[in-house]
């Protein structure tokens, strides 16, 4: 299983190892004033970038390791001869390497217990400083110790999963990759997958060739608890992904975005007219609207698995999991839903993580704040209405910025509340898994971190 944001085939011709170490998009922005009706925001399909990308590509250049592997190929697409499902079947757990891949003779494995402080700490100083930055080097994602623990200790997660590389004489952690245990349901099968991310190596290592072992090594170990398929996301196209979705940025704090450099001003527009233009109600407007609570898990995972069920592919959730997921966490995931007055029933969930940006090279801040919209279910209340509730307690929470993908049901609100389109797409992919095309972000129902 080979996971992350470049070809780690060591094509001739490319930068060894480009933007592997991303599997998130860029955090960067567009212009500071919302699409106007007509605004392009679709994307091309799977086969047109496909094609176009092997048309661009002389032969030294394609994806060499990853037409290797069993995941979707280019020159299989439209293909309706093949089946959907596992590419290759599972190998007996008696064939799977016992030892650990090989490293460069300076390095050695290490297993990252993030409930440990100081290791929490090594890997937060790790993904702060060499993780994923925009195009320009003026922002770089900030995960927070307690953000890492979230996504890295769902139900049933295994610690040998969470994987580092450690200089042997200083023992510096200079390299980290990391995968947690979901179901993924596919059309009508729910497949045992892996998620895979956090694939980081120092940047003055890159040259190493660390992170094709780093991405070989979580493959085993995946292995050797009788997983044998992943999902994974990445900011460049590989063969193949299942869906190519884009990023959707509504200003909260257009003032301190347009200071930062993360947007700019529309044509036309003074300051004082762009925070008007994004100014928000003081309260969200929906009567029974509430903090989710623990007493409300059962009916928001009702809730939510009935939505879920109409998308090509989501993720299958039962009440641990939205425990653990949708719980509000402080300054990590925030989860609200509807109540009706009258009948005290649950009709309508809404939900964000947090994920800050370090901003690089500013002396007023160092900070942005951003949500990013997670899973959202509107039976009652409109979408529109459920979301921009959202945006209004994110704007009272003190966020920038609130960033949404065009998956699921997102598109219909985007433009209405003021989202512009972003400059990154996103790829999903699945590893070990085929569907014979690609689906529009609409058929899409998984967010991964």
């Amino acid at each position: 299983m080979a996971v992350g944001g470049g070809d780690s085939s060591g094509s001739s011709g490319e930068d060894p190892n480009p933007r592997l170490y991303a599997t998130n998009p860029s955090p960067a922005a567009a212009t500071d004033q919302p699409a106007e009706e007509g605004t392009e925001n679709g994307v091309s399909s799977i086969e047109t970038i496909a094609h176009k990308i092997q048309e661009s590509l002389s032969l030294n250049k394609r994806h060499r390791f990853w037409e290797t592997q069993p995941v979707g190929q280019f020159k299989d697409l439209g293909d309706s001869s093949l089946p959907e499902g596992p590419i290759e079947p599972p190998t007996l757990l008696s064939e799977v390497k016992k030892e650990p891949y090989n490293l460069p003779a300076l390095y050695e494995w290490t297993t990252c217990d993030i409930d440990e402080d100081a290791t929490a700490a090594e890997v937060y100083n790790l993904l702060t400083n060499n993780y994923v930055e925009d195009d320009e080097n003026m922002f770089r994602f900030n995960y927070s110790k307690e953000f890492l623990r979230w996504a890295l200790r769902p139900p049933g997660y295994f610690k040998s999963w969470h994987i580092g590389v450690r200089v042997k004489a200083s023992k510096k952690l200079v390299g980290f990759i990391t995968g947690v245990p979901a179901r993924i349901r596919v059309r009508q099968d729910v497949v045992r997958m892996a998620e895979v991310n956090f694939l980081c190596v120092h940047k003055k290592l890159r040259s190493k060739r660390l992170a094709p072992v780093l991405i070989k090594e979580v493959t085993r170990r995946i292995h050797l608890e009788d997983i044998w398929q992943a999902a994974y996301t990445a900011g460049v196209v590989l063969p193949t992904p299942i869906a190519t979705c884009q990023y959707w940025h509504r200003s909260l704090n257009p003032k301190k975005l347009i200071d930062v450099g993360f947007s700019r001003l529309g044509a036309r527009m003074t300051m004082s007219r762009t925070i008007r233009l994004y100014k928000l109600p003081a309260s969200p407007v929906t009567p029974g609207f509430r903090k989710m609570e623990l007493r409300d898990i059962p009916a928001v995972t009702r809730l939510l698995r009935e939505d879920l069920s109409r998308f090509v592919v989501a993720p299958d959730l039962d009440e641990l999991d939205v425990e653990h997921w949708l719980l509000p966490r402080e300054a990590v995931v925030d989860s609200f839903l509807v109540e009706s007055p009258e009948t005290h029933e649950i009709t309508d969930f809404c939900s964000f993580y947090t994920l800050p940006s370090s901003i690089l090279n500013n002396s007023n801040y160092s900070t942005l704040k951003a949500a990013y919209s997670y899973y959202n279910v509107a039976t009652k209340t409109s979408l529109l209405q459920l979301m921009n509730d959202a945006l209004t307690v994110a704007k009272q929470k003190e966020y920038d910025v609130f960033n949404a993908l065009d998956v699921m049901e997102n598109e219909s609100f985007l433009k209405e509340l003021k989202f512009g389109p972003g400059d990154g797409m996103l790829h999903y992919y699945l590893y070990n898994y085929r569907l014979r095309n690609g689906m529009k972000p609409s058929e899409l129902g998984l967010v991964l971190l």
